[in-house]
């Protein structure tokens, strides 16, 4: 039989990312930038620029961006306010480099586009409104205060004729005086820079909101699983109220008919079995009530967890007389304490029953197995019924989804027993998975793995 895995569904939380670290990760990649086209701009093109402050004004913006690293390293909490700040040191950084090397007619002057569009992608519109009038402002000062760039000179000189001719403007823009070419050199470089910064933020923008609507997703299946919870619990506490007057009826009746009837012995033993099956219900409907009032359980004091299961597979066998049961309990001793709520032991008896169901009249006994070791309790129950089929494994873990049929196909559950169990499990950290047995002779697997320390008394 082929083997599938099924992990049952449910929320998985996903880590929201900071918008300020993409900012960072771009200003790492503008402060590099800016630091070799000052360098070329000296060194190789020989242009006499103001070296001392432009070098600060760089020095500066990577001290800036190291400090937020580290603060945020360090814990520390983004807010808008902060980011609208981060983009106004970036403005105010790239327009003092442009101060001193020509202003408005610097070539890198459409830099200025990328505050308000990153300002618009992550911020308010008042705050993205309020970054583009300052770099309109920033714009505006250059055109009018700026220390003018020298015309080339030397090797320059002779690159600016090159350029020039490559380019055809030798002819076409000679009255617009030298340096028109290098001009269009730096307009190119200029392109590539925004397109790649833009590319590589509105790329990491468009994976944030997916991650976003798959942790909205997740959060709305996780609140609908919580009401149909809270649905079922309100019932079943209503439900428990009910049946505690008929239960102790058939309580008082059955023990009448054992005072009557002391033979013969087969009857003792049917009543004795009837009564058994009463006291166990009406000591679920008390642990229903009791759950209502209080977080744990008291009667499941801290206990051995070989012990705890033991008592477990005890109690279902009460509930269960005529299911044979296969018990394999291996771990390290002593075993490690533990103290669940009730809500634990419903879970696991709950997949016992659906197991046992499955195995009907199959003459292999039920097969139960856990391991444990220092971290992680597995659980294993092992069925000979007919196992999973594709369109049974598309529903597993539904409220209200039930594979239990009578032999007119009518339905024998309500579908809640998984659901529940599943949700049970979850909440304390731990998983369900029910896959087809790999061997020939049918059958399916359920998995339980549960963290101990979710367990700790």
């Amino acid at each position: 039989m082929p083997h599938t895995n099924h992990a049952l569904p449910g929320a998985v939380p996903l880590r929201p990312a900071n918008p300020l670290q993409r900012l960072l990760a771009l200003r790492r990649v503008e402060v590099l930038t800016q630091a070799v086209v000052l360098v070329l701009a000296v060194t190789w093109l020989k242009i006499p620029l103001d070296v001392v402050p432009m070098s600060a004004a760089i020095a500066l913006l990577a001290a800036v961006n190291l400090l937020t690293q580290w603060r945020i390293h360090k814990g520390g909490r983004c807010s808008e306010s902060e980011i609208f700040a981060q983009l106004a040191i970036d403005v105010g950084i790239l327009a003092l480099l442009l101060y001193f090397a020509g202003g408005s007619t610097n070539p890198f002057v459409s830099l200025f586009l990328l505050p308000p569009t990153l300002a618009a992608a992550m911020l308010p519109a008042r705050q993205a409104w309020a970054m583009a009038g300052m770099t309109l402002v920033a714009y505006t000062f250059l055109m009018f205060w700026k220390l003018p760039l020298p015309p080339p000179q030397g090797d320059l000189a002779q690159f600016e004729a090159l350029l020039a001719r490559a380019t055809g403007s030798a002819g076409e823009h000679a009255a617009h005086g030298s340096g028109f070419a290098l001009h269009v050199l730096g307009m190119w470089l200029n392109f590539v820079i925004s397109v790649g910064v833009v590319a590589f933020f509105l790329t990491r923008m468009a994976n944030a909101l997916k991650e976003r609507e798959r942790e909205l997703a997740a959060a709305r299946e996780e609140a609908l699983r919580n009401e149909q919870i809270l649905s079922l619990g309100t019932l079943a506490a209503g439900a428990a109220h009910q049946l505690g007057t008929p239960l102790g009826t058939m309580a008082v009746v059955i023990r009448e008919l054992e005072l009557k009837h002391t033979d013969p012995a087969e009857w003792q033993e049917d009543l004795q079995l009837l009564r058994e099956q009463v006291d166990r219900c009406k000591q679920t409907i008390s642990q229903i009530l009791a759950a209502t009032g209080q977080e744990r359980d008291e009667s499941l004091r801290s206990l051995p967890l070989d012990a705890y299961l033991h008592r477990l597979l005890d109690e279902w066998q009460i509930i269960r007389p005529h299911a044979r049961l296969s018990v394999t309990l291996q771990g390290a001793q002593p075993a490690p304490l533990i103290a669940a709520d009730r809500t634990l032991a419903q879970a696991i008896l709950n997949l016992l029953d659906n197991a046992a169901d499955a195995n009907g009249s199959s003459p292999e006994a039920l097969r139960f197995s856990a391991s444990w070791d220092a971290g992680q309790l597995l659980v294993e129950i092992l069925d000979r019924g007919t196992g999973l089929d594709a369109a049974t494994a598309q529903h597993l873990g539904e409220a209200f989804f039930s594979t239990k049929v009578d032999a007119q196909d009518r339905p024998r559950g309500i579908g809640i027993g998984l659901f529940l169990s599943n949700a049970a499990i979850e909440r304390f950290g731990g998983r369900v998975e029910l896959c087809n047995r790999d061997d020939a002779h049918g059958g399916a697997r359920t998995r339980v793995t549960l963290p101990l320390h979710r367990l700790k008394g």
